[in-house]
């Protein structure tokens, strides 16, 4: 199972309209890189069934900083 501080790369196509260099655009990720920084499986002391729980960080050259996106556990593959 995967957890926090693995990394990651996303192995499906996956569409972000939240990439730093591309905003509001249509951004292919497939293939990108990251580290998971969370998995949400709770809120306020209950559990949730989150449906992209995996929160993951990818660093971006020529971004002030990271950005993060919320995944789905099929999205992803350790390496």
């Amino acid at each position: 199972a995967m957890q926090v501080g693995d990394r990651v790369r996303i192995k499906d196509s996956v569409i972000f309209y939240h990439h730093p260099l591309h905003r509001g655009v249509a951004f292919e990720a497939k293939g990108m890189e990251g580290e998971i920084t969370a998995i949400l499986q709770e809120w306020r002391g209950r559990p949730i069934s989150a449906n992209f729980p995996f929160v993951v960080s990818f660093e971006v050259e020529g971004a002030k900083r990271p950005f993060k996106a919320h995944m789905r556990d099929h999205e992803l593959e350790v390496i």
